[in-house]
């Protein structure tokens, strides 16, 4: 188990982040994004008791407290992937992780608003560079909310595009500055054509509008990620002009910097940091359990004195640790990619899926085996095993890491099989 449960299984507990190991892009910069870890790493330690104390709060709101933004945007949450040329602590990816799945750990719908809200910076300069400084003209800690579901249509009028949708799972919507929404784009009432032409699916870009713009429909009523509030969020007849609008998923960016040259790549990497948390809470949470001196109906011994309960206990861990181990691997393998400016097309793509498929299946089983075993006891709303498992169960259901992205994996590898002599492969 780790020494500290804002820090990975393989991670010292320590204040002042002297012990911080090198980033993958070997050089000043990530001594800098080292130091800054490590000061919201300290902040978050302090401020665990009251997002711990908070979680029954958080589930019932269903969305983030106000107050509890704040403090996370106080301490640099949301500015850890903005430009440093915006105020931006512009982290390498990998330390930028560490703070989400330290969240993530505490409470999950936490962990989920902190890396849907920092993450949002590294999706933001595909939009025209005029309106996207107008978004970082007063803060770099801005909090968009995006849905890529094409939930909208487009239509092309005199001074920009009428926008009209509904778009499900907008998650932080209430805590936002900007929401975007997919839109597919159209003109006289069809459909325009998409790079494909039209052998292929319609032409769709994202709308980026202020807050306030967008109504926001009380619909998350869900069994897991509760707080997260990712709600329906809605357009009606809202004129945008053209420089609010970018394309999917190739646009080109706006910013320099590794960050910012494969966002869609990197979503996978950032989602597993909230799986692994949370199943790193979960493992904490049912030892706490068994520290604690809980004794079974009819058991021979205290759970913590049971052998079978501790090699229950080691086997859940080996998987935990596994997931993070193949999450901190694709996590370094893309940065690499990124700092050499080689993070594109389908197969680093399709395996940063691969992985990140992997991995929310993996913690999903965790939660089920920690929950399974701590009894009767994790049954009740009190206990913090029921709301890991449900808050992994609602993460594994998302698109992103469906089972059916496995067969893009297979067909990779088959082409790989038929292109390469057997006697070209390393064993």
């Amino acid at each position: 188990m780790p020494s500290d449960p804002l820090l990975g299984t393989d991670s010292p507990s320590h204040k002042g982040h002297q012990t911080a190991s090198p980033s993958p892009s070997g050089d000043e910069v990530p001594r800098i994004s080292a130091n800054e870890v490590g000061r919201i790493l300290d902040a978050i330690r302090d401020l665990a008791p009251a997002i711990l104390s908070r979680a029954a709060e958080i589930e019932t709101e269903r969305r983030m407290p106000s107050d509890l933004i704040e403090k996370l945007r106080l301490i640099g949450v949301f500015r850890m992937f903005a430009p440093r040329s915006r105020g931006g602590l512009e982290l390498d990816l990998p330390w930028g992780m560490k703070v989400i799945s330290a969240l993530a750990r505490l409470d999950g719908s936490v962990g989920w608003t902190a890396m849907i809200a920092s993450a949002s910076a590294i999706m933001a300069p595909r939009l025209p560079r005029q309106t996207y400084d107008l978004i970082y003209e007063d803060k770099a800690d801005v909090i968009i909310a995006g849905v890529s579901t094409p939930g909208g249509t487009a239509e092309r009028v005199p001074g920009g595009w009428q926008v009209s949708g509904r778009w499900p799972f907008a998650s932080c919507c209430h805590n936002a500055d900007w929401i975007m929404g997919l839109c597919v784009m159209s003109e006289g009432g069809k459909p325009l054509y998409g790079p494909a032409g039209d052998a292929g699916p319609p032409l769709v870009r994202y709308v980026a509008l202020p807050a306030s713009a967008w109504q926001i429909e009380d619909t998350w009523h869900a069994s897991g990620l509760r707080g997260s509030g990712s709600h329906h969020t809605a357009l009606q007849n809202v004129v945008a002009p053209e420089g609010n609008f970018f394309d999917f998923p190739d646009g080109a960016s706006c910013e320099p910097g590794p960050l910012y040259q494969g966002w869609r790549h990197l979503q996978s990497v950032l989602f597993g940091a909230v799986c692994v948390g949370i199943a790193e809470g979960a493992l904490w949470d049912v030892a706490e359990l068994a520290l604690g001196g809980r004794q079974q109906l009819r058991a021979p011994v205290p759970m913590r004195d049971s052998e079978m309960f501790q090699g229950e206990l080691g086997r859940i861990e080996a998987d935990v640790r596994a997931a993070r181990a193949a999450m901190q691997i694709q996590a370094n393998s893309h940065w690499r990619h990124a700092v050499a400016d080689t993070l594109n097309g389908q197969s680093l793509y399709t395996q940063g899926i691969q992985t990140g498929t992997w991995i929310a299946t993996i913690c999903a089983r965790a939660a089920h085996a920690c929950f399974t075993l701590a009894g009767g006891a994790a049954v009740y709303e009190s206990s913090p095993l029921q709301r890991r498992l449900r808050d992994l169960q609602a993460a594994s259901q998302h698109a992103m890491v469906q089972q059916r992205h496995y067969a893009d994996a297979g067909r990779l590898l088959l082409e790989r099989v038929r292109r390469t002599p057997r006697s070209d492969t390393q064993l």
